[in-house]
């Protein structure tokens, strides 16, 4: 049977039951090896870029990136390989289950080692079959994705002006949106015994310097990175009204969830979360309870590129946009595309705007993206690989 004759009759069935279904007609992709690069890009951080090799030649890409621990998500990547070695690159949900049964796999760094794999699967499966991995979601309802310009990576000096530089590097780009984190200097510990009023009034200042740097006719979204309680986040969200937000981001942490209910339903301001939480059964109760009005899953931290559109369906059924979470690598930000595409109540995906210069070089073919959007490839799978003379240049395998 045909790829794509193949293909044409498993879509018709629901996606849970479509890939076993091509799994038992198809042999020869079985997952072979893994190779791990981590590449410096600057003080907040690497990227770890995945490849998994089938016994068959194919090569699939994942990002491991941002779980706070680099070693230990290594070493999660291999105790899991375990689980994938000879197997079939279909069969994601049987690794889904698998994984989540691991030793250590509650910990940050186990959930974003196999969802790293889980990319891999996806990439590898669109690749066997011959077709884009946004077909095996659905089919992409869009040529391309909206992106937003995060400016938080690499706003330097992080001071009102030096934000509003970058935000104008970025509209010049072709961006529309701009993001950016200014209350980063408020200590994270919300138990806190020293003043913060100076801190608040700093970030205020920068917000305010960026809308004035990008005009009323772009949007503005601020990432408050979970540093306010209740009542300084029902304070922050007034006096961030009047630069008139597409926006403003978990603005306390994801538990207790009571707080983000609260301070939504306080504000008119659009309010966006949950980068950090996990899986289907974490993002049902914080959309249930309307703790935000955009739900953030990151296809790092959330379990996935299913778990992503899982996710965005219980969205869907709220009435709620979704809008993926990562300032990732390129491989981060295409695979994550390839699903967003999908997805009918899609609202906009995050771009780490100015990190490192050679960005777009990562992969081959370059990052595509052109007036503030990520053009999905035709290509099979993920449609990329990854850059061999620039993984020479600044990789290490680990």
């Amino acid at each position: 049977m045909q790829r794509r004759s193949l293909l044409k009759g498993a879509m018709a069935m629901p996606l849970a039951y479509s890939l076993p279904a091509i799994a038992r007609q198809v042999r020869g992709h079985e997952v072979a090896k893994l190779e791990v690069f981590r590449l410096p890009v600057n003080r907040r951080g690497d990227w770890l870029v995945l490849r998994l090799h089938t016994s068959d030649g194919l090569v699939g890409h994942g990002d491991a990136s941002h779980s706070g621990n680099d070693a230990a998500t290594v070493a999660a990547l291999k105790q899991l390989l375990s689980l994938l070695q000879g197997e079939s690159i279909f069969e994601v949900e049987r690794f889904r289950a698998a994984a989540r049964k691991s030793p250590g796999s509650d910990s940050a760094a186990a959930v974003v080692a196999a969802s790293a794999l889980e990319h891999c699967l996806w990439d590898l499966a669109g690749q066997a079959l011959g077709v884009p991995t946004h077909v095996l979601f659905g089919e992409a309802l869009r040529p391309s994705v909206d992106l937003y310009a995060n400016i938080n990576r690499s706003a330097d000096p992080r001071t009102p002006a030096g934000f509003a530089a970058m935000a104008e590097k970025a509209v010049t780009a072709g961006f529309s949106a701009i993001k950016l984190a200014p209350f980063d200097a408020m200590p994270a510990n919300l138990d806190r015994r020293t003043a913060v009023q100076p801190l608040i009034d700093q970030g205020v200042a920068c917000a305010a310097a960026v809308r004035q740097a990008i005009g009323p006719h772009h949007k503005l979204l601020i990432d408050a990175h979970s540093r306010f309680t209740r009542s300084e986040g029902e304070a922050l969200a007034k006096r961030l009204a009047p630069l008139d937000l597409f926006w403003l981001e978990e603005v306390t942490p994801a538990e207790p969830i009571e707080d983000l209910v609260a301070i939504n339903r306080s504000t008119v301001i659009s309010t966006a979360g949950g980068e950090s939480v996990r899986y289907v059964s974490g993002f049902y109760d914080y959309i249930r309870s309307g703790a935000v009005d955009i739900a953030m899953p990151d296809i790092k931290a959330c379990g996935g590129l299913l778990e992503l559109k899982k996710i965005a369906a219980i969205a869907e059924g709220a009435g709620m946009r979704v809008s993926p979470h990562g300032p990732a690598s390129p491989v981060g930000g295409v695979a994550a595309a390839h699903v967003a595409a999908t997805l009918p109540n899609f609202d906009i995906l995050e771009h780490a705007f100015g990190e490192v210069p050679w960005r777009a070089d990562l992969t081959v073919p370059p990052e595509p993206i052109q007036g503030g959007k990520l053009l999905l490839s035709t290509r099979s799978g993920l449609g990329i690989s990854l850059n061999e003379g620039l993984l020479a240049s600044r990789a290490t395998a680990v």
